[in-house]
């Protein structure tokens, strides 16, 4: 069962898009299993430019599902956020799968007989890049990310001592991602 906390942000949620919202994101129950409960973060946002933005958060146990879109129209971008998070669904439940075949178990909160599979040349890898383990802090990380031109860099974070990757975000700003004890 799914439990939605629809919010605004400069836009009133009203109940049509409240129904809405959630109506869409109900369809998605069928590839769960009956036991399984879940929190549905839905967050609407209205941008000066008059774009309307719609996020989709579903943590589930050992994956977060989760999709962004901005469209002018804000029903628009629901259905193209929900057409990701079932997609999402699909790559998550064909991993689980391949995973159980090879240790002899098939078990997770998603319900097998409703999903496709997925092509095994869908998943294939078409690089496997080796980068050096170098002890530094997350602005020198930053500027290293910058320098060689990517969205994102990994680097062993010089004040705990563990892997961490920095993150160039949509709006401009810089994330970071720390392991989790």
């Amino acid at each position: 069962m799914l439990r939605y906390k629809v919010r605004g942000e400069n836009l009133e949620i009203t109940p049509a898009i409240r129904e809405y919202i959630e109506t869409k994101v109900s369809k998605l129950e069928k590839y769960f299993s009956n036991e399984l409960e879940a929190n549905v973060y839905a967050n609407a946002k209205v941008y000066k430019n008059g774009n309307q933005k719609i996020e989709i958060t579903v943590p589930l146990k050992g994956v977060t599902l989760r999709a962004e879109e901005v469209n002018t129209d804000l029903y628009a971008s629901v259905d193209l956020a929900v057409d990701k998070l079932e997609r999402q669904m699909r790559k998550h439940k064909t991993r689980i799968n391949r995973k159980g075949r090879e240790k002899g178990i098939v078990e997770d909160e998603l319900i097998t007989s409703e999903l496709e599979t997925i092509e095994e040349s869908d998943l294939e890898f078409v690089k496997v890049k080796k980068v050096p383990a170098n002890l530094m802090s997350k602005e020198e990380a930053i500027l290293q990310m910058e320098l060689i031109g990517h969205d994102f860099f990994i680097f062993l974070d010089e004040s705990t001592n563990e892997f961490a990757v920095v993150y160039k975000r949509k709006d401009g700003n810089y994330g970071v991602l720390e392991l989790e004890k």
